[in-house]
């Protein structure tokens, strides 16, 4: 609901703060009060079109703020988490608006800084305004969709058509990418076949480079590196080798080691002589062993360098015939074995291309008839609930004097023009006169009718819609018993919500809880507007001087009491 209202310097208002409840608020005063600035103001905080005369003279900006409390549901918290703003569901939404006088407008949400077109898209789910020449939310057509879709409580159906719509459309573009995709292919089927039959012949298989380019690093090593190797195992193994000498070495240290052997145990210089020897035997033991195990080594290295005869020429034909298969298709050498797949898959595809698209249209044709279903299910329900809303509403517009008129919710259903919601396109419709056609609301109907269909609409419609209800001076032309129902209609309307009425009947604002008077006097700097919510004394006042004029009368103050239920 619209919690406050700030206005500063707008036309007429200084300074102006109003505070508003829920339920119905009647805003009265004498014509040319001031009534419009208030709205004007309002519409100006929502994103309306600014203009520079909206500035106080003499003033540097005007500022429109309007404070609303939505409930934590509200359909606004999406559009601005959609647009950006951090506004917590449940959190006040703030709407400010400053004019300058040179025509320039700013705009700020939750006092972040917003673009006019926001405000406009927030103020729309917000507020509603019904004017005189001014029929907007419900008299928009594109609004009666939904409208009529809350007050048939489609949303199961509704939600059975998106689900249809959503099937349908993946069918087609399934259906859409298996004939391109076959077009695409059948052109091209004499290099597929030639590019899969020279593939699979290559048979290229993952990390297949790689290992080739190692192999032919080493064969090209290889020779020289034999070579080498049998050099050092002719060193150390050839004539009178290494092995040769220290076999040699180690006999004649055994002999003196036989010839020590008697002085086993004998101490001083012969003592150390012994262990001198010993410790000359056991080095050139471990000398052998190591000269044995180095030879063997020197064997084993030069039989892997021994290659086979040839196997080079085979390493570099493979490597050179798998590095030109990928400059000709134009990938790495590793995805040779992935590309191979791939065009054998399209290869595939025209082969078996009639057999995927049979199936293709098949499940194309389920999904028309699913969608089909389920869209004239819901265009029933449609049509259904827009006779008993008509109903319902040319059952209201009999107490507003508007008897004559007719109503009515149109449901044309364009197969050839489907969607999530459906394939109907809405209108509400009225003919104002008997024998004349129907037309759109705000075409056919006037300023005050569109008003006052506008309230029956609403009250049929009530609890569909979570935007506050404003109505400026929906009982023009009316009195009496036509005025008392209008008043009636506004106070249910305004019982699960909030509605503002400009009015300058009495039996209107008697219906109202909360009563504000708009007031314009002369001050020191010009003529000003200024607005005071009224306690239960001064709404006797102002109701009875709708009721008489300019002299409030006892009979007056008495029929105002009558009115207010006192």
């Amino acid at each position: 609901m619209l919690a406050s209202l700030s206005i500063r310097d707008i036309v007429l208002i200084n300074s102006l703060d109003l505070m508003f409840d829920a339920g119905l608020s009647a805003l009265t005063g004498e014509t040319g009060a001031g009534k419009s600035i208030l709205l004007g103001a309002l519409g100006l905080a929502c994103g309306e079109r600014a203009e520079r005369a909206q500035v106080r003279a003499g003033a540097d900006k005007a500022v429109a703020i309007a404070m609303f409390e939505p409930p934590v549901s509200h359909p606004v918290y999406a559009l601005l988490d959609e647009a950006g703003v951090d506004v917590e569901p449940g959190e006040a939404v703030i709407l400010r608006r400053t004019l300058t006088a040179d025509g320039r407008s700013r705009a700020h949400v939750n006092d972040q800084p917003a673009s006019v077109g926001l405000l406009a898209r927030l103020g729309e789910v917000l507020v509603e305004i019904h004017g005189q020449h001014d029929g907007r939310g419900l008299m928009d057509p594109k609004s009666h969709r939904g409208l009529l879709d809350a007050y048939a409580d489609a949303g199961a159906d509704l939600a059975a058509v998106k689900t249809a719509w959503t099937s349908l459309s993946d069918a087609r573009s399934r259906l859409d990418e298996l004939t391109d995709a076959r077009d695409k292919a059948a052109s091209e089927e004499a290099f597929l076949r030639g590019s899969v039959d020279e593939l699979e012949a290559l048979d290229p298989q993952a990390g297949e480079e790689a290992s080739l380019a190692a192999e032919r690093k080493f064969l090209q090593q290889a020779e020289s590196a034999l070579t080498e190797l049998n050099d050092a195992m002719e060193a150390v193994a050839g004539g009178d080798g290494l092995s040769n000498r220290l076999n040699t070495a180690l006999r004649g240290l055994e002999r003196v080691r036989g010839a020590l052997g008697e002085a086993d145990g004998a101490e001083g210089a012969a003592g150390e002589a012994q262990a001198s020897v010993e410790r000359a035997a056991g080095a050139l033991d471990r000398a052998l062993i190591e000269f044995n195990e180095a030879e063997e080594a020197l064997s084993d290295a030069a039989a892997r360098f021994d290659v086979e005869p040839g196997r080079l020429n085979e390493v570099e034909e493979r490597l050179f015939a798998l590095r030109a298969a990928a400059r000709k298709h134009n990938v790495e050498v590793d995805a040779l074995a992935e590309l191979r797949d791939r065009l054998a898959a399209r290869l595939d595809m025209i082969e078996h291309a009639d057999d995927r698209l049979k199936e293709a249209e098949g499940a194309l044709n389920a999904a028309q008839a699913d969608y089909a279903r389920a869209a004239k299910a819901l265009t029933a329900l449609r049509t259904k609930a827009g006779a008993a809303l008509a109903k319902a509403v040319e059952a209201e517009l009999a107490p507003l004097k508007m008897d004559k008129a007719r109503f009515q919710v149109r449901v044309d259903a364009d197969e050839d023009k489907p969607g999530a919601s459906g394939w109907d396109k809405i209108a509400f419709e009225v003919a104002t006169n008997p024998g004349a056609p129907f037309g759109p609301l705000d075409k056919i109907a006037s300023g005050g009718e569109l008003s006052r269909f506008a309230l029956a609409l609403k009250v049929c419609l009530v609890g569909e819609d979570a935007r506050t209800m404003v109505f400026d001076e929906v009982d023009q032309g009316v009195g009496g018993a036509v005025a008392d129902a209008v008043g009636s209609r506004l106070k249910r309307l305004a019982e699960t919500g909030q509605a503002l009425v400009v009015t300058h009947s009495p039996q209107v604002a008697a219906r109202a809880s909360t009563h504000y008077s708009i007031e314009k006097a002369e001050q020191s700097d010009g003529m000003r507007t200024s607005v005071r919510r009224l306690a239960d004394a001064d709404r006797r006042e102002e109701i009875a001087r709708m009721l008489s004029g300019a002299e409030i009368t006892d009979a007056a103050r008495a029929a105002a009491d009558q009115l207010m239920g006192k």
